[in-house]
């Protein structure tokens, strides 16, 4: 997938999660993606390509790292919490939307009960 389809779903699926909202606290040159002002997704291409940095469990993240040479460690992140996926690799878009979903869900379990805006245990499950 290339740079521009890989931003361009992260962004889209952001914009379905509930409470997320864009900022650009660095500049122009970063889109943070933030629910209840804690970051889940950063968008930028100050590396000279289109990459999308999302948190991650650190089991998952070594793993994705393993299995994906388009996932590293996060840009200019915590190695161990954040994961970067860089474009023109076998990235689907479903597991794009995954990540993205998993990473936001991250921050709003560490977020205050009332101050949530999704139960994370159930939030995208089929509940039927």
């Amino acid at each position: 997938m290339d740079g521009e389809k890989l931003q361009e779903h992260a962004r889209a699926r952001s914009q379905e999660l509930p409470g997320a909202n864009l900022e650009h606290p660095f500049g122009p040159d970063w889109e943070v993606f933030k629910v209840r002002d804690k970051v889940f997704m950063l968008l930028t291409e100050v590396t000279g390509e289109p990459i999308v940095i999302l948190k991650t469990d650190p089991a998952d993240g070594m793993a994705l790292r393993e299995q994906h040479a388009d996932i590293t460690p996060g840009y200019h992140m915590n190695k161990k919490h954040w994961i970067t996926l860089h474009p023109s690799g076998d990235l689907q878009k479903q597991m794009i939307d995954d990540l993205v979903t998993e990473s936001y869900l991250l921050v709003v379990e560490n977020l205050p009960l009332a101050k949530r805006p999704v139960d994370p245990a159930t939030f995208g499950r089929d509940t039927r």
